[in-house]
């Protein structure tokens, strides 16, 4: 008997009459063809994968300490390797913007004078089915240059420039922990990583290559380098696939957990022919090493977020590393987020804060780093500004090697090493900030201004962490209140209040407030630790 033919990917959950408007354009019989194909061969080895995260965490409950890998050694004795050489729209890219890919964003990203648009279907966009695949059509219109916007509030238009002051784009999809639960083969979900790659690449490679560059990445919660080798054999075969040159793909890592801290060659020596760098993040780091130490008593309790700086001693052995690791083996070293929001209501405020962005980038440009990430189209010229002044008319600077760093296993994860606390009214924002941002995703935006920064779903999950990781270690405050459950029932209880009173009734009801609230609770408070807050918030979301 004839083996019957695979079954196709199925759309699901989708209310009649809601589908996407042009959900037809990007799901096409070819481009599911390609998705399930993927889905076929690599999501038993994706789901390997996670298992053995949750391994490596028993692990480190049971030691509180993690190491280089014996095992890769040679990897890393071996001097003689190099990732490929970047191709030319990757080789300078000393700013970098960040943000969803709505229609406006993507205007705006393109036309801000970065060399690099991040566009992201990760942590800065809700995973609603409108938005997966809307972003999908504005990256295609953009490339076709059919994309226009009008603000219906202010009815300001929004246009492209031209194609050669336009950034680069290197598109982030999502972990590889999220599912896509409207694409299901037989009833399994596709990895949501596996569709947003899928699709982008799909109809967007040769274009790309048509249009003088290609089809790049950022690879987001990468915990080992087996994580970036199934990548890398994910490169291999969607290449081979649609018929183009191996190594046109090029793949950013971000190393943004403890693990992938002490794996940074390997990661890079796994994806070698499609490596382009890695890049230093720091909301979702600070979450990993709460998430994989809550465990290791009090030497690994973080103080408040904002006080836990680039510069703290930890974080900045971290950064070093990366840079010496990324130079030695031909490699970008992309720096961290700059999220302030301009304001320009209040000069004096936005002055102070500008400082401090310039004061960011200019540590990073002085410690060798190639380029770095802001938020906001008006911080663009602030980081050039700080980039130019070391880089001059040189695309990067690998030839600073760093052999003055020397990093200990040790150093990475020395987090008592920081002079500072967590305080009461750290516990009061990481509730706010956590409430603000949850209610805003469940509506279905990924990237929002809160308190003067752009916040995106790492801000939630380091929220929800600290006060989860305060709590069970019984931090006891300056003003002498102890960190509880009821405690942060009771903060959270009055934020909603107050918010209620600002809002209004029924603004209030309109919003998903209490789900929110809820949420932060559960995923603050619950004894088992969710390994992700996205997981459950995706459950609510519509």
């Amino acid at each position: 008997m004839s083996t019957p033919a695979p079954s196709p990917l199925a759309i699901v959950d989708v209310a009649p009459g809601r589908a996407p408007a042009r959900q037809g354009e990007i799901l096409t019989e070819a481009a599911l063809a390609f998705v399930a194909e993927l889905h076929r061969r690599f999501t038993p080895r994706r789901d390997e994968l996670l298992a053995r995260r949750d391994a490596r965490r028993a692990e480190i409950a049971r030691t509180s300490t993690l190491d280089f890998l014996p095992e890769t050694a040679h990897i890393r004795a071996d001097d003689s390797w190099r990732v490929a050489p970047a191709p030319a729209p990757l080789d300078d890219r000393r700013v970098e913007i960040t943000g969803p890919t709505d229609r406006k964003m993507t205007i705006n990203a393109l036309n801000s004078g970065a060399k690099v648009w991040l566009a992201d279907f990760e942590d800065a966009s809700a995973p609603t089915w409108q938005n997966v695949i809307d972003g999908q059509v504005n990256l295609i219109d953009a490339y076709e240059r059919r994309i226009d916007f009008t603000d219906p509030s202010s009815g300001k238009s929004y246009a492209l420039k031209p194609a050669e002051e336009l950034a680069t784009v290197v598109v982030r999809p999502r972990g590889w922990h999220l599912d896509e639960r409207h694409l299901q083969l037989d009833g399994t979900p596709v990895p949501g990583a596996l569709v947003d790659f899928g699709l982008y690449f799909f109809h967007n490679a040769q274009r790309l290559l048509d249009l003088g560059k290609g089809p790049y990445f950022y690879l987001p919660k990468t915990e080992s380098h087996l994580e970036a080798r199934l990548w890398n054999e994910i490169f291999v075969f969607a290449q081979d696939y649609v018929g183009i040159a191996q190594g046109t793909i090029r793949a950013t890592v971000l190393i943004e957990t403890i693990t992938a801290a002490y794996e940074m060659e390997e990661i890079l020596y796994g994806l070698r022919d499609h490596a382009s760098g890695l890049n230093a993040g720091r909301w979702d780091y600070l979450f990993s090493i709460v998430k994989n130490f809550r465990d290791g008593g009090e030497k690994f309790v973080l103080p408040d977020r904002n006080a836990v700086t680039m510069t703290a001693p930890f974080m900045r052995a971290y950064t070093e590393l990366l840079v010496r690791t990324c130079h030695k083996r031909g490699a970008h070293a992309i720096g961290g987020m700059a999220a302030f929001i301009p304001n320009r209501r209040d000069p004096e405020a936005n002055e102070k804060a500008l400082a401090k962005v310039r004061a960011d980038k200019d540590r990073e440009a002085g410690d060798g780093f190639d380029g770095s990430w802001v938020a906001h189209p008006d911080l663009v010229p602030v980081a050039r500004a700080c980039f130019d002044a070391v880089l001059g008319d040189k695309p990067h600077q690998k030839d600073r090697l760093r052999e003055d760093v020397s990093v200990t296993a040790a150093d990475l994860i020395a987090i008592d090493s920081l002079d500072a606390r967590p305080t009461y009214q750290g516990l009061v924002d990481a509730v706010r900030v956590g409430t603000r941002y949850i209610e805003a995703w469940l509506r279905g935006l990924g990237a929002v201004a809160i308190f003067g920064l752009m916040e995106d779903a790492a801000t939630a999950e380091i929220s929800r962490s600290q006060i989860w990781q305060w709590v069970d270690a019984g931090v006891v405050f300056e003003n002498g209140e102890k960190a509880t459950a009821d405690l942060v029932r009771k903060i959270a209880d009055e934020e909603l209040a107050a918010i209620r009173a600002d809002l209004g009734d029924a603004a209030f009801t309109a919003g998903a407030w209490q789900q929110a609230h809820d949420l932060l609770l559960k995923v603050s408070l619950d004894t088992d630790y969710a390994a992700f807050l996205t997981l459950p918030a995706y459950e609510l979301l519509d």
